[in-house]
């Protein structure tokens, strides 16, 4: 019950869900989905380890960034019917298209040059 539960608040908040969406799109560093969403850093970070505490994304360092992907769930099958599902679901909505399209004029190497 507390994988599941965990995976389900997760995905309560908006933009939780928008950083899935986003990241289906490629790997992401906190930079850019700051950027994209125009939220605080230490908010982002904030959600990232949310996500990631449930099972549906993971990270890797490579110098001083750390990026973000999902995962196939493989912790929890709560994560992977879920991610999975995320796939499909919301394609059309409004919110997650504006974030996508703010994720387009994202530039990594600028934002992340400091």
């Amino acid at each position: 019950m507390q994988e599941f539960t965990k995976v389900m608040k997760a995905l309560s908040d908006p933009n939780r869900v928008k950083i899935v969406k986003m990241l289906q799109q490629r790997e992401l560093c906190v930079c850019e989905i700051k950027a994209a969403l125009g939220l605080a850093q230490s908010t982002v970070s904030k959600h990232l380890s949310i996500l990631e505490a449930a099972g549906m994304i993971s990270s890797r360092k490579e110098g001083l960034w750390v990026y973000y992907h999902l995962v196939n769930g493989g912790r929890t099958p709560y994560a992977a019917v879920l991610v999975g599902c995320l796939r499909h679901w919301l394609e059309e909505d409004a919110e997650v298209l504006e974030s996508r399209r703010h994720l387009t004029g994202v530039d990594r190497a600028t934002l992340c040059r400091d």
